[in-house]
């Protein structure tokens, strides 16, 4: 009898205890398909590769190709190919530290030069999508002391700003023993008031200054520097795990993390220091991988980081005020004259040569990084592209 009511007991605390966890536990439909989306956004989910048997002719001649430009043409570095979403090609050549012989490998990190500057514009074009600016609004209406009153965030954002050029009053003005950061860098173009190339609009000339001065907008309207709204907003929810902003003089040097070299008479190949110009960052300043890339142009063209009509806009050229078309959208090169249309950048600093190209009509994406000085960008993706084309096919 005893036995029969403790078995009762036992049963009854064992349903009170399930019923609790059941209640504290459950949420509402919309909060755990919003959570479970979320969960999903930070999972490390791998890259797609197609089938060794369909890219095995590919594979072979882009590899044979590299190898020659790795020996010939000291090329040094990680190169991607992806069509479809998928990757075709990926693979590394030649070394990520010269002096101790130590290869590129998945782990080692690239500076993107000035391919950082379409992660710069999307930072710009988010905070826009959530009506925190406005792309007309002038640079005074987030720094009063800003002394060219005519420029907007879009002159800045399509390289009509006529902004000199922050680099030579790094290097003429500034009087410290360390690189200028972003904010000391705007307080200086405030200070020293600089003649503009032309008026605001007038004219396209490609601009590291008004890129530096879209990351300081950025850190003002975010309340957050430049790196962790990077982080937080674009990295994170692309599980670009392997991608971030470095200023030089100010963070810690990561495992990985490369620096680039030139090729000293032809025989040794010295490392590059960093320069006064270093610590500024949106126009460059950004590490990352050729896989991390290619999970950001995917999730940049699917919508998940900014709306249709900011994505139509940012692959858009711009134009002057004079209606002339500037051969540039927001933070991408654009090439749409009668052939196929190529979105892209290029990008070249202290060592570094960097490309990210975007073949829309035939949803191809290669994605080259190098940190040995190597010059040849151009003739190197035209070739990629070629070998694509020729040696594979989904028929």
């Amino acid at each position: 009898m005893k036995r029969n009511i403790a078995i009762k007991y036992l049963l009854v605390l064992v349903f009170f205890v399930l019923h609790s966890f059941s209640v504290a536990t459950s949420v509402p439909e919309k909060d755990f398909l919003d959570k479970t989306t979320e969960l999903r956004k930070n999972v490390n989910i791998p890259l797609a590769y197609y089938p060794a048997n369909l890219t095995r002719e590919v594979h072979q001649k882009l590899d044979s190709t590299f190898q020659r430009f790795n020996k010939r043409h000291d090329f040094h570095g990680s190169v991607l190919v992806a069509k479809g979403g998928k990757v075709v090609f990926k693979k590394h050549y030649g070394y990520a530290n010269f002096k101790e012989k130590t290869k590129i490998d998945d782990n080692s990190l690239f500076q993107l030069a000035s391919v950082s500057k379409q992660f710069t514009a999307a930072a710009i074009l988010i905070l826009k999508d959530r009506n925190e600016l406005t792309l007309d609004d002038k640079v005074t209406r987030f720094f009063p002391e800003f002394p060219y009153a005519e420029v907007t965030v879009r002159h800045l954002l399509n390289h009509t700003s006529g902004l000199p050029k922050y680099f030579w009053l790094a290097e003429h003005k500034w009087d410290k023993d360390y690189a200028p950061s972003n904010a000391e860098m705007m307080d200086m173009i405030s200070k020293e008031k600089l003649n503009p190339f032309f008026r605001p609009g007038a004219n396209f000339d490609y601009s590291n200054t008004g890129y530096f001065v879209l990351s300081a907008i950025v850190e003002k309207v975010s309340g957050q520097s430049f790196a962790e709204f990077m982080d937080r907003e674009i990295f994170k929810p692309l599980n670009m795990r392997q991608s971030f902003v470095y200023s030089f003089g100010q963070d810690s040097i990561r495992d990985g993390q490369l620096s680039g070299y030139r090729l000293y008479r032809r025989r040794w190949h010295a490392a590059i220091p960093g320069t006064v110009n270093d610590a500024v960052v949106g126009d460059k300043n950004i590490y990352s991988t050729t896989e991390d890339l290619l999970k950001w142009v995917e999730g940049l063209n699917s919508g998940r980081l900014i709306s249709e009509e900011s994505l139509q806009e940012m692959y858009t050229k711009g134009s002057t005020k004079y209606k002339r078309k500037v051969p540039y959208g927001f933070g991408f090169r654009i090439k749409d004259d009668g052939e196929q249309k190529v979105i892209y950048h290029n990008g070249r600093w202290n060592g570094f040569s960097t490309s990210l190209m975007q073949y829309p009509e035939d949803d191809l994406v290669v994605i080259t990084l190098e940190h040995s000085s190597y010059n040849s960008m151009k003739y190197l993706n035209s070739r990629v592209k070629g070998l694509v084309e020729d040696n594979f096919t989904l028929d």
